[in-house]
């Protein structure tokens, strides 16, 4: 039963020391690891960790998740439910976790801390603090995820605080969502017991948080790309620096995880051992994990790799299981039957039309989302724009598109706005999922293409949708209209063809229906969309008029 040896360069990373060894491993642990005098060509070491991610936003179950992820290295994540949560509740939370357990990989979940993460959008569910203590209970429950509610911390809101000190009580960390948090400000929620930070996008903000004793997690996903700005900090802070994703569609999972991080910090000077803190050791240690970390009566978690440069994965073994060998996964689908959320109705094209009020305006001075590539920031811009028979007409000429967000959890009428930045020259691109609270979210370039993409989501029940004209492209999510329960690799391929059908609309974007999930995300500055109309994150609270 899981009883082999296997022989390599052995990278102990916590004495910070390579040599020739074999390692016994017996029952799925490593009993003995002996040093020789052999020459090996390959090493072995401990798998990396992503310290932070939605596995909700990868459009795959856990377990189809585990089987990509391997591939690369990754025997861990510590995940944020959040998603799921906002749809379902505590049942979402409990379906991750199930799911989770059926393939040989280390999910680490929390108890969501923002569910619904703000009053000014309509989510599925309330996540409260008798949830989050009854779930920060539960062994399988990790810490608690990611504050996003820093004006509550700060502000001592009774509720925020009682989350917290739930966490506390039972010795489990909490983790941060604080953007462009500084000063003052950034003590007094890292004081509260806020213990992390992945939404750094400057190294002076890093800085700040770090020398209040925050970790820091360097950020790469699909969206947002941070490492740029912050490996540096590698260099004196790594015993307080970690590596994540946050949000990784299918097509980029299949491509790489963290180890394509691990090789860009080493192209960068970056000290061996520092960098593999950061992938390896660091979320072990903070957040109590049971990974292996290759010494001896450790679960036989570790990875083997040709060489300490190019860093490509010969194999992957999780407690002494060999998960992936030479690019592929040893991983099988689970059957998993779908769970959902969805009340959503069918919109007509005159639905999303913008009435001006007083018809004899000819044009007017709208308020514009600016959404910028590979940030979930937006700007907050205006564009004068035309006004025919008394509605407000979207400009494919000054790439200002009508953006729409639709209730999918009751009848209600859709929020219609303007954003800049998608580029489409015609159609449109729909999504059900859209941060926090998933309801449906759609880019177009005129009325008609725009309600037929919100349609064909709503018709799934959840999914992502393109329309050119009269060809109109799915990807169903029938899981929580977030993730599809059919093979990982299949959902990836699919998933870069709606991709590419997006950016053949004229998009400019490296990830559109990535950036398009995060116009509704309100707690991210400066100017989003939710349900219930246009958001301010400056001043945090909805706008009345869009002009």
């Amino acid at each position: 039963m899981n009883t082999f040896q296997i022989s390599g360069n052995l990278v102990d990373i916590l004495q910070q020391e390579i040599y020739p060894a074999t390692v016994y491993v017996e029952a799925g642990k490593i009993q003995r690891i002996e040093r020789n005098n052999q020459t090996y060509a390959h090493y072995l070491l401990p798998g990396f960790t992503d310290a932070h991610v939605h596995i909700e936003s990868s459009m795959l179950i856990p377990s189809e998740f585990a089987r990509l992820a391997v591939v690369h290295g990754t025997i861990a994540t510590v995940s944020d439910p959040h998603e799921i949560a906002n749809v379902m509740g505590v049942k979402g939370v409990e379906y991750m976790l199930e799911n989770g357990k059926q393939v040989p990989f280390r999910f680490n979940f929390g108890a969501p801390s923002c569910v619904p993460a703000t009053v000014f959008e309509t989510s599925g569910a309330v996540v409260s603090v008798e949830d989050v203590e009854a779930l920060l209970q539960r062994d399988d429950i990790r810490y608690l995820t990611e504050m996003m509610n820093f004006p509550g911390v700060l502000h001592k809101d009774p509720e925020v605080l009682a989350k917290i000190a739930a966490a506390k009580k039972v010795n489990k960390p909490v983790d941060g969502h604080a953007p462009g948090l500084r000063g003052e400000a950034a003590r007094d929620y890292i004081a509260a017991g806020i213990s992390t930070d992945h939404e750094c996008f400057t190294i002076e903000e890093a800085l700040d948080k770090l020398q209040h004793g925050m970790h820091i997690l360097i950020r790469e996903g699909s969206a947002a790309k941070n490492f740029e700005a912050l490996y540096p900090l590698l260099h004196e802070h790594a015993p307080k620096i970690m590596f994540c994703s946050d949000d990784k569609h299918p097509d980029n999972l299949v491509e790489g995880h963290i180890n394509l991080l691990v090789k860009r910090a080493l192209s960068h000077g970056i000290d061996l051992f520092k960098v593999l803190l950061a992938a390896c050791i660091n979320p072990v240690l903070h957040y109590k994990l049971e990974n292996g970390l290759l010494r001896e009566q450790d679960p036989a978690d570790f990875i083997v790799v040709d060489d300490l440069q190019n860093f490509n994965i010969l194999a992957t073994y999780i407690d002494g299981t060999k998960v992936a060998e030479n690019g592929k996964t040893l991983i099988h689908s689970i059957p998993s039957v779908p769970v959902n959320n969805f009340v959503g109705q069918p919109v007509q094209a005159a639905d999303l039309r913008m009435p001006v009020g007083d018809t004899s305006h000819t044009s007017v001075t709208a308020k514009v989302i600016e959404a910028l590539d590979g940030q979930l920031i937006t700007n907050a811009l205006t564009a004068t724009l035309p006004v025919v028979n008394g509605f407000v007409q979207s400009s494919t000429e000054k790439d200002v598109l009508k953006i729409a967000v639709v209730n999918r959890y009751k009848q209600a009428t859709p929020a219609v706005a303007f954003i800049k930045g998608f580029g489409l020259q015609h159609g449109a691109i729909a999504s059900s999922v859209a941060h926090d609270s998933h309801n449906i979210i759609a880019v177009g370039a005129d009325d008609e293409s725009l309600a037929a993409a919100i349609n064909a989501v709503i018709a799934q029940q959840g999914g992502i949708s393109v329309v050119n004209g009269e060809k109109i492209q799915v990807l169903p999510l029938p899981v929580a209209g977030l993730m599809s329960n059919l093979d990982g690799y299949t959902i990836a391929t699919q998933y870069s063809a709606l991709d590419q059908a997006a950016k053949s609309l004229g998009s400019p974007l490296a990830s559109p229906f990535m950036t398009l999930s995060f116009m509704a995300l309100l707690v991210i500055p400066h100017l989003k969309l939710s349900d219930l109309g246009l958001f301010d994150g400056d001043s945090f609270q909805l706008i009345a008029t869009a002009w």
